[in-house]
């Protein structure tokens, strides 16, 4: 394949970037010349599901396969905090509050709809053309400022203090790290992602993504 549209299935602990430079391998391999390979949205490396890879004369549409609504699953962890948002960052206690399931819909029902979220510093954001998590790993000091992005659903799966799993359909732009960071500091507990996954962009889902090791990685 030289043009076109791969849904692949992001594993855990692997970055976009790197999902991206494995097809471009495997692909560029195959055609026996380097085949141009781009993603259309980061998923962060702690997280897996559906990426859109676009390859050849398909890259001059990354910009609209990035505009379109996503649809995630996520666990969050109430009761702590992370620097990141997820796993990878430094996470500390804040409370034992353990709010009851009623307390967690209303809170929730704060975040359908148009809302402002603050995306986090240790994101793929550019700033000055530097990407964001580069900044902040670094140790400087900044802040992103709010955007507005829009909550077309959000429901609870299961509740199980402490762990708590959602389903949201957002528009694009929305960071669900951000918004358990939001959910936690509503609930006053604390609260970051623990896991997360992506199963739906536009009118693609991860029912018809492949995994790497469909093109032979395993790396």
């Amino acid at each position: 394949m030289t043009d076109g549209l791969l849904l692949i299935d992001k594993p855990a602990a692997m970055t976009s970037f790197g999902v991206v430079a494995r097809i471009r391998r495997v692909l560029s391999q195959q055609a026996g010349k380097k085949v141009k390979v781009g993603h259309t949205g980061t998923l962060d490396p702690f997280a897996t599901g559906l990426m859109l890879v676009v390859v050849g004369t398909e890259c001059k549409k990354a910009g609209s396969y990035t505009k379109l609504d996503k649809s995630y699953d996520a666990t969050i962890r109430l009761g702590q905090a992370s620097t990141t948002g997820d796993p990878e960052g430094e996470i500390t206690d804040v409370s034992e509050l353990q709010p009851t399931r009623e307390q967690i819909e209303a809170a929730l029902e704060q975040f359908r709809g148009d809302i402002f979220q603050r995306p986090p510093v240790f994101s793929a954001i550019k700033i000055d053309g530097q990407r964001a998590y580069k900044l902040a790993r670094s140790g400087e000091a900044f802040e992103l400022p709010e955007r507005q992005v829009h909550v077309y659903s959000l429901e609870i799966l299961s509740y199980t203090y402490p762990t708590l799993q959602i389903r949201t359909h957002v528009s694009s732009g929305t960071y669900i790290r951000s918004l358990a960071v939001d959910i936690g500091q509503v609930l006053e507990t604390g609260a970051y992602c623990t896991e997360l996954r992506r199963t739906q962009v536009g009118e693609w889902s991860i029912d018809d993504a492949k995994p790497l090791s469909a093109f032979g990685i395993t790396d």
